[in-house]
């Protein structure tokens, strides 16, 4: 006889729902709680039978993690296999969707249903589809790590500083997924971009062109521009002048070192164009950063 299939209730599982009056009540004195917040987290180990049906779709996103067996969810008539060392998201929609555990081998399984008050614009900054299918990733302890401080926040109760750390934590969880370390240096070419930017760091004074710094990985300027670009989402000779108005913001806020000698050592002979495209970038002028955050430090 087959057991009937049910939403929860495994044995060592953890499950929290927040009631949602919660953040109705925070109100305007923790706007931070607006952008995007934990409505539901839980961890199902070895979710025999575990299914869930939605046929009107869900308001939050939902991520889940398998860390062991197997699972599946379906977006209106499409499947998807799920196995371990997976995630997949669902964002917030009004589609039919279902997901469940595998009779044979069901999932483990770390759960997050979150919200917000944009959550289209949310999900199309970071690529977040109904069609995206399972990602794989290699365990992702960290990640384990932030979903356990999220937990433990929201089981000491429904404080102003419990939600805010618990919902601070949330960003950091889904970073460690969409961004792990081994998207920037699991490739060779990533690698190579990361060892271009370390030189760059390394040498703010200098000035270099594409061709230079191509021409050290024995590449054409237009491939290895576009590798770069692909990369960090900007072009070379722009990274590099962020690299250095980042040292000079250092410079300007932490030491008494006059302007023009801050250009100079980055390797700006004209203050007057150096102060330009400080601007340019910080929007203000690099006497009035230093006056700006010089009262900050001093208040």
């Amino acid at each position: 006889m087959s057991k009937k299939k049910v939403r929860d209730g495994f044995e060592g599982q953890k499950l929290i729902s927040l009631p949602p009056v919660i953040y109705e009540n925070a109100g305007q004195s923790a706007v931070i709680l607006n952008e995007i917040f934990i409505t539901h987290i839980g961890y199902f180990p070895k979710a025999s039978f575990h299914f869930r049906e939605r046929r009107k779709g869900c308001e939050d996103n939902i991520f889940i993690y398998c860390v062991q067996g197997r699972g599946w969810y379906m977006i209106d008539k499409k499947r998807y296999e799920v196995e371990p060392n997976q995630y997949f998201q669902i964002p917030a929609t009004t589609e039919y969707i279902k997901y469940g555990a595998d009779l044979k081998h069901p999932w483990s399984i770390f759960w997050v249903h979150f919200s917000g008050r944009d959550m289209n614009k949310f999900n199309q900054l970071l690529n977040i589809s109904l069609d995206n299918g399972p990602v794989d990733i290699p365990y992702n302890d960290k990640g384990l790590q932030i979903w356990a401080k999220m937990y433990n926040c929201l089981e000491m109760g429904y404080s102003k500083d419990n939600l805010n750390n618990a919902n601070m934590c949330l960003y950091h969880f889904l970073s460690t997924f969409l961004y792990p370390e081994e998207n920037f240096s699991g490739t060779e070419d990533k690698e190579m971009i990361k060892e271009t930017i370390v030189f760059m760091r390394e040498r703010l004074a200098d000035r270099f062109t594409v061709e230079d710094l191509s021409s050290r990985y024995q590449l054409s300027a237009s491939h290895f521009s576009s590798l770069f670009r692909q990369t960090t989402g900007t072009s070379l000779i722009e990274y590099f002048i962020q690299l250095k108005i980042q040292r000079a913001c250092q410079l300007l806020y932490g030491t008494k070192v006059k302007i023009r000698e801050v250009a100079s050592g980055l390797g700006y002979d004209d203050p007057f164009y150096f102060s330009r495209l400080f601007k340019k970038l910080m929007g203000v002028s690099p006497e009035h950063y230093r006056e700006r955050t010089f009262k900050k430090h001093s208040e």
